[in-house]
C-alpha cells in the first residue's frame, strides 16, 4: 500500500480543513508514494521515535504533533529538528502528522477523552464548523455520566489514563457539592478557560495550566485539573491502532511507541 492511499484513509477521518488555521498537519517529510509495509505511530517524532521506526524498519511516522511547526529556513544535523528530519529522509521514512484536526473532528481526541472520563453528551468547547449535522471543534463540555467530588474527578483523570500524577487548582471547590459538569480539552486548554466557564463546567481537564491561569480560574470557580499535554493525548496511539487495523487489516503492520509520561515529581 502506497503512503497516499493511507493518508486519503487518515483524512476520511480527521480531514485537513478541520485543522486550525495556526497548525501545520499533514505530510510533512518524506514521499508520498512510498510503499508502506510497516508503520508507527507516537504522539511526538522525538529521537526516540524516529530512532525506533528506523531501527525496526519502518516505512511511515504518524504522530499527533507536528515536528515542523514554524517555518524552518535550513533543513541540518545541527539542531534537533533537522537531525531526525534528516534522519527520516536518510531512511526513505514518510512522515505525517494529524494534529488539531484529529483533536477536533468528530469522534477522535476530543470526544474520546471526554468518554473516557464519563463526560455524556454536549458540545466542543470552541465550535470551528459543522460535518454532516455535527458539531465540531476543540475540546468537550457536558454532564458527568456520574457526579462526583472534585478530587475523586482528579483521581478518575489520574487512574483512567495512567498517569503518575495530576495538578489540580481549586481543590477545595467542591469538597461537599458534587461536580455535575465538567469540560475537557486535551493538549494545552489555558485558552478554553474562559469557554468553560461561560458553558457552566465546574471543572476543566486540560494540560499546560500556568500559575497564574490555574489560581485565577479557581477565583472564578472552575477547578483545574492538569493531567499534562501528553496526559490525555497519548490515546491518540491507541485509538489510531484500532482505526488503521479496521480499515487495512493485515496490510501494513503496525508498531506504537511505548506510552512514557515525560515528566516527573522528584
Amino acid at each position: 500500500m502506497r503512503c497516499s492511499e493511507i493518508i486519503n484513509i487518515l483524512e476520511e477521518l480527521a480531514p485537513h480543513r478541520m485543522a486550525c488555521e495556526w497548525d501545520n498537519p499533514g505530510l510533512l517529510a518524506g514521499r508520498k508514494e512510498k510503499k508502506v509495509k510497516k508503520l508507527l505511530l507516537c504522539v511526538d517524532a522525538d529521537d526516540e521515535a524516529v530512532a525506533l521506526a528506523v531501527r525496526q524498519g519502518a516505512d511511515m511516522i504518524v504522530s499527533h504533533h507536528p515536528l515542523i511547526f514554524r517555518s524552518i529556513k535550513r533543513v541540518t544535523d545541527e539542531d534537533f529538528i533537522g537531525r531526525r528530519l534528516v534522519e527520516m529522509i536518510q531512511s526513505d521514512l514518510s512522515y505525517f502528522a494529524m494534529h488539531t484536526n484529529f483533536d477536533s473532528a468528530p469522534g477522535c481526541m476530543a470526544d474520546l477523552a471526554a468518554e473516557r472520563i464519563g463526560i455524556c453528551g454536549g458540545e466542543p468547547l470552541e465550535a470551528m464548523g459543522e460535518e454532516n449535522g455535527v458539531l465540531y471543534g476543540i475540546g468537550k463540555t457536558g454532564s458527568l455520566e456520574t457526579p462526583v467530588t472534585g478530587m475523586e474527578l482528579a483521581r478518575r483523570v489520574k487512574e483512567t489514563f495512567g498517569l503518575p500524577f495530576v495538578t489540580v487548582y481549586g481543590e477545595g471547590l467542591w469538597e461537599k457539592e458534587l461536580v455535575v459538569r465538567a469540560a475537557v480539552c486535551p493538549g494545552s486548554g489555558g485558552s478554553t478557560i474562559q469557554a468553560a466557564l461561560e458553558k457552566g463546567a465546574q471543572a476543566l481537564i486540560t494540560g499546560d495550566i500556568g500559575h497564574h491561569a490555574g489560581i485565577d480560574a479557581a477565583a472564578q470557580g472552575l477547578m483545574i485539573i492538569d493531567a499534562g499535554h501528553y496526559g490525555l493525548e497519548h490515546i491518540f496511539m491507541d485509538y489510531m491502532e484500532g482505526y488503521l487495523r479496521q480499515r487495512l487489516g493485515d496490510q501494513i503492520q503496525i508498531l506504537k511507541m511505548p506510552v512514557h509520561f515525560p515528566a516527573a515529581v522528584v
